[in-house]
């Protein structure tokens, strides 16, 4: 298959998925494998009254916190953490008073940075339930810290710190605090600081706390949970924080993950350790900081299919796929697509891109 049909294909594949679908208003897809010369941007669907454009920031919901990850991954390399530190050395005293009691023991205090990053703490996640908060009372406002206070209160932690995988937003709240702590500053400006600005990713902002590089001609996609777009509910930036909020093109989110992938963020020694202090997640994935791996699985999950990356509940995945050193990025923009987004990835994307790579 030459490089011109396996784009014409995966752009009718993307192309019906989205209009034969009940929900999504807007879905984007960018597909980069310079080996073959597959270089392909579109957007299908509207904002509004207006036809969806390539050249619109779109919210990529929990692929925002590969970019946190990172952030404390450079923090690391700077030496003003360690991946080991117990998280009370970055975090005041009353924040961690009763963070993790379970079953009477409290074991706040074996919390570490890398337990955050891999989703090992064992805490609860207080997203969901915050966000039916939301629905209820779309004025509600709730800082982050505020947030886990409210964790504290109203949930119970699923296992003692570095047992067992249980992906929560907490986790990540807590390491946006953290970065708060030793920067100084609030999280959006270490984003920026230390990602957006270096790579030049002028479009590239966090939702409700910051603004991009550059004036932007077209309006943000709105982003969809439930039916709802939350980009025009202000509390919501509050409740996503450092869990997401990542709002870029997909050709700055592009320029993120080549950069990631190719250590110009982070040293190869760094990244090694954020994909392999990994813990089992979901069926054939293991996840690592922030960094979902699809792992081989006989018959079900080739070999030839593994990819790394990042996934969020609205459809939407930021993946590179090292076999054909391609990046698949987009989303759907709708929870319908929570877990169809990934197989539509694999199935009608990477699959493509094999073919193209059989082909020359």
């Amino acid at each position: 298959m030459t490089a011109a049909e396996t784009t014409t294909r995966i752009e009718s594949e993307f192309r019906r998925q989205v209009r034969k679908s009940r929900n999504p208003r807007n879905a984007y897809l960018r597909v980069r494998a310079q080996r073959f010369g597959v270089d392909l941007n579109i957007a299908e669907g509207k904002t509004g009254d207006a036809k969806a454009d390539t050249q619109q920031p779109v919210h990529l919901a929990s692929v925002g916190k590969l970019f946190t990850s990172t952030v404390v991954s450079i923090l690391s390399e700077r030496r003003e953490l360690s991946f080991s530190d117990p998280i009370s050395r970055h975090l005041d005293a009353e924040l961690m008073n009763g963070l993790h009691v379970l079953k009477g023991t409290d074991y706040s205090d074996q919390i570490q940075v890398r337990h955050l990053l891999n989703q090992t703490s064992g805490l609860d996640d207080s997203f969901w339930p915050l966000m039916e908060e939301l629905a209820k009372n779309p004025s509600m406002c709730i800082s982050p810290r505020e947030a886990v206070e409210w964790g504290k209160r109203h949930l119970t932690p699923k296992s003692k710190p570095g047992e067992k995988h249980h992906y929560t937003d907490t986790n990540y709240h807590l390491l946006g605090l953290i970065v708060e702590g030793i920067t100084k500053a609030p999280f959006h400006e270490a984003l920026h600081r230390l990602i957006f600005d270096p790579l030049e990713m002028q479009s590239a902002y966090m939702h409700g706390y910051s603004q991009p590089k550059v004036k932007l001609d077209l309006p943000p996609a709105g982003l969809y949970i439930n039916g709802v777009d939350y980009s025009e509910v202000p509390g919501f930036a509050q409740i996503d924080y450092a869990g997401g909020g990542v709002r870029a093109t997909l050709d700055d989110f592009l320029t993120f993950m080549t950069a990631l992938v190719n250590h110009r963020l982070v040293t190869p020694e760094t990244l090694n350790t954020m994909l392999s202090d990994d813990a089992p997640s979901l069926p054939g994935m293991r996840y690592g900081y922030a960094i979902w791996k699809f792992v081989t699985v006989p018959i079900v999950a080739p070999a030839k299919f593994n990819c790394r990356g990042c996934a969020g509940v609205t459809g939407a995945f930021m993946f590179h796929h090292p076999r054909t050193d391609s990046y698949v990025i987009g989303s759907f923009n709708d929870m319908e697509f929570k877990s169809k987004a990934l197989r539509f990835m694999l199935s009608k994307v990477i699959n493509h891109l094999l073919k193209c790579e059989q082909a020359s």
